[in-house]
């Protein structure tokens, strides 16, 4: 057979970021219920991100049913492509039909050893052709989850928004109407109403000058420091990095209808006066 290059097609070794979903208990009820319950307000969090199972930090002989986490993963819109296992799980683990990784650390180094209790970071997976997920994180994968700092100054803010992807920020100055939706793959800036039923998604900061009615959702690809400024807060739902809050639990009253940020800090929603001054 010919080994000359086809013009039909190039095949080559290249890198394919994927999310890697830490398993830390081998109830797989529990873990869909905590699944369900993080996500299922924000249905486009994952947005057909593909996710690497990491059974590292399962204990001892602890096996998780890898099918049924594989069918929760499917209905938030995420798809399994591999596991990351320790040698002693690989031989069940192989046999839910998903091929194993190796997870590669920040700095280039393997953990496929002793080092499960590490934070989440991107697996890289061997493919013919890299291509770009159209939902890739926030800063880099393996920031993606990176521990939070609660900052409540300037440099706070600068942070957050360094840590948003270096794309172009969104400028939409018309009304957002009910049944809209804006995505972002940075930060987004809005310059009129975000109506009830209206939905605004950023991977990066919202800045929102009218007020918001409608839902606002940051930092959706787990950028833990992405920020919502606005400046009358009114929403149906807030949520940075999955965590959310709806209208449902009242806001306080210095921020109700005022100018406000929201951030996250130790995996909670932060609401604070915006300080104009």
């Amino acid at each position: 057979m010919s080994q000359k290059k086809s013009p039909r097609f190039e095949l080559r070794s290249g890198n394919v970021d994927a999310l890697l979903l830490a398993l830390k208990t081998a109830d797989t009820e529990a873990l869909r219920d905590d699944l369900l319950s993080r996500f299922e307000a924000t249905p486009d969090f994952f947005s057909n991100d593909v996710i690497a199972l990491d059974l590292r930090r399962l204990e001892g002989d602890e096996r998780v049913g890898i099918d049924r986490l594989i069918e929760t993963l499917d209905s938030l819109r995420a798809r399994a492509i591999g596991v990351v296992a320790r040698a002693d799980q690989r031989e069940w683990a192989e046999a839910y039909g998903l091929p194993l990784l190796d997870s590669q650390g920040r700095h280039g180094g393997r953990e496929g050893r002793e080092e499960a209790d590490t934070a989440p970071e991107a697996v890289p997976a061997a493919a013919p052709e890299a291509v770009p997920s159209p939902a890739a994180s926030a800063d880099t994968p393996a920031t993606a989850v990176a521990p939070v700092a609660p900052v409540a100054d300037m440099a706070g803010i600068v942070a957050a928004a360094t840590a948003a992807r270096t794309v172009p920020t969104m400028l939409i100055d018309k009304p957002l109407r009910s049944g809209q939706q804006v995505y972002a793959q940075g930060d987004v800036v809005i310059l009129d109403l975000v109506s009830y039923g209206a939905e605004v998604i950023a991977e990066g900061n919202i800045h929102i000058y009218a007020p918001l009615r409608g839902r606002a959702l940051a930092g959706v690809k787990g950028n833990h420091d992405a920020r919502i400024f606005c400046t009358c807060l009114e929403p149906e739902l807030i949520s940075i990095a999955g965590i959310y809050r709806t209208a449902e639990q009242t806001l306080p009253a210095n921020v109700l209808g005022k100018s406000a940020q929201v951030r996250l800090a130790d995996e909670k929603l932060i609401l604070e006066p915006l300080r104009m001054k």
